[in-house]
């Protein structure tokens, strides 16, 4: 028997006015892949993660969340949703007047204020920690740390809600090729050691085929999916859109 998806947008309409974000938006994200969502800038990648959990409301269709229609979940359906969600965005957003091991904290004391011990949360941090590379630097502060760093404590964080599912928003930006490249590992290692459900917004081409298990590729014009595959052979596809995106992508990285 085929398993379900873990997530499946089926036919979602999203406008803001006159302006249309989604029109029949469709597709479905398996349990354990790593997916990369592609489109240019106003193609509606955040718009889509806020209506996953709850925080955008959709016009018409439904988005399923592991079987059941996040559209019509009430509040407390939804916090259940939100906490099985971890978003990691662009630039890190760690708080500077925080330690770090505060920072990787903040969303346990946020979510379990009273069924966590501070000793049970002071392992989840540094379990957290370790498991990304950064050991025993829960005392530094942010503002000590690499962009590299910052990124990998950032994932801690998100983990240590000991998420299914994580959405990393341009993980790469501002980052050197070195680093990049072994951000990338990481997010393999987790995938693969945790069973985790990777979607990346990013435009990294190398980023791209080298986590990917599937690319979606949104189109702006028609607000909706164009292309979806395998990187390698999306890349070679016969939609011109495609190929379009992917030889300008190249040439721009």
């Amino acid at each position: 028997m085929t398993q379900a998806p873990l997530i499946h947008f089926s036919h979602l309409k999203k406008a803001f006015g006159p302006k249309v974000v989604y029109n029949g938006l469709e597709f479905a994200i398996r349990r354990g892949e790593t997916v990369t969502i592609l489109g240019p800038s106003g193609s509606g990648k955040s718009v889509m993660l806020k209506m996953l959990i709850g925080l955008l409301e959709v016009d018409s269709g439904a988005i399923l969340f592991d079987g059941r229609d996040v559209t019509k979940m009430n509040e407390l359906e939804l916090y259940d949703v939100r906490r099985r969600v971890a978003y990691l965005f662009q630039g890190a957003a760690l708080f500077d007047s925080l330690t770090v091991g505060e920072n990787v904290a903040y969303g346990l004391r946020e979510q379990n204020w009273n069924t966590m011990s501070d000793e049970e949360i002071r392992r989840r941090v540094a379990q957290s920690l370790e498991s990304v590379g950064l050991p025993g630097i829960e005392e530094m502060r942010p503002s000590d740390l690499s962009g590299g760093m910052k990124k990998r404590a950032a994932i801690a964080r998100a983990l240590a809600l000991d998420p299914e599912l994580v959405f990393l928003d341009e993980p790469s930006a501002g980052l050197d090729p070195i680093t990049s490249s072994e951000l990338d590992d990481l997010i393999l290692m987790l995938n693969r050691s945790m069973n985790l459900t990777v979607v990346i917004v990013t435009h990294e081409l190398e980023s791209i085929f080298k986590i990917a298990s599937r690319v979606i590729l949104l189109d702006k014009e028609t607000r909706s999916v164009i292309a979806e595959g395998v990187p390698k052979e999306l890349a070679k596809s016969d939609d011109p859109r495609a190929r379009k995106f992917f030889h300008r992508e190249s040439r721009s990285a």
